[in-house]
């Protein structure tokens, strides 16, 4: 895609700057990143998996990142380093860096309370309410129809596209990003049965975020009921994500989209949950689990590793046949332990 003012680095200057050892000409000029079978000369592609072995030898780029192991895979100029597809991340972000599409200063549509505190190179759309005691770190991006309750924190660097909401008390931290629709401390699903009714109980907790979060599009934290819901540092959360009250998410775990964890759950460090996955509440979940997608997580988890429930999909037919048998597991577990009963009886006779 085209664009303005697109940057341009040499081989030599992005390894200047980003670490790996170059092999080739360090003067090839490179303005952006693509993939491997339609990479063009002034393009740098990547090599991270076997598969696309065809498509490296083919490749018009201008110059490949590679792995250690694969530093002879081809003869073009090349970058080597532990990780390509983490280099890939930081060229792609040194050649596309973020430009905020709203001017510098506050727009003079934008509602901010006297009491708050704005820094003078924060970026403030149209008709954005800021409410009062509110703390606005320096770089700030508020895109339009922003939303933010009185004694709101936001970090230095922090960038909240349009329509995201934070209610009043909540904190977020430095550099995070939170996409479009995103709505951080609505009150939690926190009701008593009184007879025949529901009683809401007051949430007086908040939301708190750390460091370096990306929070996706139309993606719900629930502030707490008593205690803040937290979102530790460099947790990563996709869209359309349901996070409810007290939840605590530990550091540089990562959710992908329609994940929903339900209140007081409490998840480990460098953790990854799959799309569609549920974790039913006042579970705890170790560090450096992995939860596939759609998996139903319906006990505390205590070692690491990769745990899966859910079932590959079949024709329909198929499908109530089995759905049949499922419904009579006790009875069959029942038989089968009579059945063996008898066989060992046999055995001993």
């Amino acid at each position: 895609m085209a664009r303005r003012d697109r940057p341009s680095f040499s081989l030599r200057e992005i390894v200047e700057r980003l670490g790996g050892e170059l092999l080739g000409d360090g003067g090839v000029r490179i303005t952006q990143i693509a993939p491997l079978d339609s990479a063009q000369a002034h393009h740098i592609s990547f090599f991270a998996h076997g598969r696309y072995r065809r498509q490296l030898k083919d490749t018009a780029a201008g110059a490949v990142i590679v792995g250690e192991s694969e530093r002879d895979s081809t003869p073009r100029p090349r970058i080597v380093c532990a990780n390509p597809y983490a280099y890939f991340a930081r060229v792609t972000a040194l050649l596309n860096p973020s430009q905020p599409e709203i001017p510098a200063g506050i727009d003079p549509s934008a509602a901010v309370d006297e009491s708050a505190t704005v820094a003078a190179s924060a970026r403030i759309g149209a008709h954005v309410w800021i409410g009062r005691n509110v703390r606005i770190g320096e770089g700030v991006v508020l895109y339009p129809n922003g939303f933010l309750g009185d004694d709101v924190e936001i970090g230095a660097g922090t960038v909240l596209y349009p329509n995201v909401a934070v209610y009043h008390g909540c904190r977020i931290g430095s550099r995070v990003i939170v996409h479009a629709g995103a709505i951080i401390g609505a009150d939690g699903f926190g009701l008593a049965k009184e007879g025949d009714k529901w009683l809401k109980i007051p949430q007086i907790g908040a939301v708190v975020i750390g460091d370096d979060v990306e929070i996706g599009a139309n993606t719900t934290i629930d502030r707490g009921a008593l205690e803040d819901t937290v979102i530790e540092e460099g947790v990563k959360l996709d869209n359309l994500i349901q996070v409810a009250h007290n939840v605590r998410i530990g550091a540089h775990t990562a959710m992908a989209g329609c994940t929903g964890v339900a209140g007081s759950a409490k998840i480990g460090r460098h953790c990854t949950v799959g799309g569609a996955a549920s974790i039913l509440g006042h579970l705890e979940i170790a560090d450096h689990v992995n939860i596939s997608t759609n998996t139903l997580v319906t006990k505390s988890i205590a070692a690491p590793g990769t745990y899966t429930s859910a079932m590959p999909f079949s024709t329909h037919e198929a499908w109530l046949k089995n759905a049949a048998h499922l419904r009579h597991l006790d009875e069959m577990a029942a038989r089968i332990k009579q059945l063996e009963a008898r066989l060992s009886a046999l055995e001993k006779d």
